[in-house]
C-alpha cells in the first residue's frame, strides 16, 4: 500500500447533514440517512486498515448496513488500484467471495472516486460489463452528496447523452440525502431541472427510497402523487434496489414496503424481474446496455403493475 493511502481517514463528521448544508427540519429521516453516512465512511476507514482482507471485518458491520460499509470500502479500493495502477488489486479482492453479494454497492462505492480524485474514466471492475455503469451513477451520487442542489442542478442542466443520464440518476439518488428524504423538497429541486433530466432524478430517487430508506407509508404515497409522468423511472429505481438487497440476502422492512407499495409485488420478484432484463446484457460493455436494462425495467413495470 502507498504510504499516503495508509494514512487516509475519513472523519465522522463528513455524515454530518448540517456540516453538509442538508436539509435540517426532518429529524428523524435526517437520523435515518446520517446512519447510512456514517457506515460508508466506517467502510473506508475498515478498509484502510485491512484491504488484503477486508470481509471478516465488514461482516460484523449491522446486516442492514453492511451494503454501506462495502460500498465506502470500495471507494478506498478504488483509490488504492489507482494509486497502485491495478497492482493492489483491491477491488477484485473486495468482490471475491462474501463481496459478491455486494456487487451492486461495490460498483456504486468505486465510483465516488470520481468525485474525489476527478478520475475521468471507468475503474477496470473484473468480469462484470454491465454493472460497471453503477459506478458513474456513484460519481453522479458523490457529485451531489459534496456540492448539495447546485451541483445536482448545474449537472442536470447540461445534457450531454447516455453517459449523462446514468450521472444524473445517481444525483438523484444523492437528493434523498440533501433534502433529508422530504417528499415535496425532493420534488422542488427536481421541478427545477431541466425536463430532459427529470426522469433519471427520478430513478435515483426512487432507488434510495427503497435502498436507504427514511420514509413511510405516508411519505411513499406522496412521492407517488408527486412523480407525475415519471412514476416508470421512479419504479424502475425501486426495482434495482430490490435487486441489491435481495442479492445481499438482507432485505429490510422499507425495503418490501416499498415493493409492495410501488410495485405491487415481494422485493424477491422486483428482484427476479432484474436479473431476467438483465440476462442477455450482462457482458455488454456498451451503455446502451445499461440504458437498455433500465428501459426493459420500465415496461416490465408498465406491464405488470
Amino acid at each position: 500500500m502507498t504510504a499516503v493511502a495508509s494514512r487516509l481517514r475519513l472523519p465522522p463528521r463528513m455524515a454530518d447533514f448540517s456540516r453538509r448544508g442538508f436539509r435540517l427540519d426532518q429529524p428523524a429521516q435526517r437520523a435515518v440517512l446520517e446512519r447510512h453516512a456514517r457506515h460508508f465512511l466506517g467502510g473506508f476507514d475498515l478498509a484502510v486498515r485491512s484491504w488484503r482482507r477486508p470481509h471478516e471485518p465488514l461482516s460484523r458491520v449491522d446486516a442492514e448496513e453492511r451494503g454501506f460499509a462495502y460500498e465506502g470500502a470500495a471507494m478506498f479500493a478504488g483509490l488504492l488500484d489507482l494509486a497502485t495502477a491495478g497492482r493492489a488489486r483491491a477491488l477484485d479482492r473486495l468482490l471475491a467471495g462474501p463481496g459478491n453479494a455486494y456487487a451492486h454497492l461495490v460498483h456504486v462505492g468505486a465510483g465516488w472516486l470520481f468525485t474525489a480524485a476527478r478520475v475521468p474514466v471507468l475503474p477496470r471492475l473484473p468480469g462484470t460489463p454491465l454493472l460497471r455503469w453503477l459506478a458513474v451513477d456513484g460519481s453522479g451520487f458523490g457529485e451531489a452528496y459534496f456540492g448539495g442542489a447546485r451541483a445536482l442542478l448545474r449537472r442536470a442542466s447540461r445534457p450531454s447523452g447516455a453517459v449523462w443520464q446514468v450521472r444524473v440518476a445517481g444525483c438523484g439518488r444523492a437528493l434523498w440525502f440533501v433534502e433529508s428524504a422530504c417528499p415535496s423538497g425532493v420534488a422542488d429541486v427536481i421541478g427545477r431541472a431541466p425536463a430532459p433530466a427529470r426522469p433519471h432524478l427520478w430513478s435515483g430517487v426512487g432507488l434510495a427510497v427503497a435502498y436507504a430508506g427514511a420514509a413511510d407509508r405516508v411519505a411513499r404515497a406522496d412521492l407517488l402523487d408527486l412523480v407525475g409522468p415519471h412514476r416508470a423511472h421512479f419504479a424502475q429505481g425501486v426495482v434495482f434496489a430490490a435487486g441489491a438487497r435481495v442479492r445481499s440476502g438482507i432485505v429490510p422492512r422499507h425495503t418490501r414496503e416499498a415493493c409492495a407499495e410501488v410495485l405491487g409485488v415481494t422485493a424477491e420478484e422486483a428482484a427476479r424481474w432484474a436479473d431476467e432484463a438483465a440476462e442477455d446484457l450482462l457482458d455488454a460493455p456498451d451503455v446502451r446496455a445499461y440504458l437498455a436494462w433500465k428501459a426493459r425495467l420500465r415496461h416490465r413495470v408498465a406491464r405488470e403493475t
